[in-house]
């Protein structure tokens, strides 16, 4: 059983290069914080707790517990590693730091969809477009994190084609916008 004690955990990625960004994503500031506390708070008032994926030197200060990545160096589907072999809950929500306007409503709905129907992984979906830093992933799909991770294949959208996938729209796509340039940030 998780934190929560409803087989439900969730996790917020950060720490990523933010390249195209020229700084850092999830420490933007926003509303009273940045983006990174604004996400965790969603995440954690749907799933009941949240932890950090990332370097803990450089995100200890927003105040969540955070785990450092399990093997550094393989993106998102890293976080995705180090948080299935962190979490003791069946049903694990993943959120990247970059989705401002990502809601608790929308995240509840995926984990409660989640349980419901019982997919390896629940991805958003908007107009076709699959969001796999937007959804839940059952723990059983370990081994096969732990498989890409080793062949190196860290493409979020292969892997999740070779589970036991299903969708879930999002009618407003405004919900899942990433921000990734300081075009996209000043959009948001």
């Amino acid at each position: 059983m998780d934190r929560a004690g409803q087989g439900r955990a969730g996790y917020l990625l950060v720490g990523g290069q933010s390249s195209r960004m020229g700084r850092d994503k999830a420490l933007l500031p926003f509303g009273t914080g940045t983006l990174a506390t604004h996400v965790a708070t969603q995440i954690r008032e749907a799933a009941g707790n949240v932890t950090l994926i990332g370097p803990p030197d450089r995100y200890a200060h927003l105040g969540f517990p955070i785990v450092a990545d399990a093997i550094p160096g393989c993106g998102p589907l890293g976080g995705l590693l180090t948080a299935l072999r962190s979490t003791s809950a069946d049903w694990n929500l993943i959120v990247a730091c970059d989705m401002p306007h990502v809601t608790t409503g929308l995240l509840g709905q995926l984990l409660n969809a989640a349980q419901a129907t019982d997919p390896d992984c629940l991805v958003a979906e908007t107009a076709g477009r699959r969001h796999p830093l937007c959804a839940v992933y059952h723990r059983r799909v370990l081994p096969a994190v732990e498989s890409a991770v080793l062949r190196k294949l860290f493409k979020m959208h292969d892997f999740i084609a070779g589970l036991r996938t299903e969708t879930w729209p999002v009618l407003d796509p405004a919900l899942l916008r990433n921000v990734n340039t300081p075009a996209d940030w000043e959009a948001a």
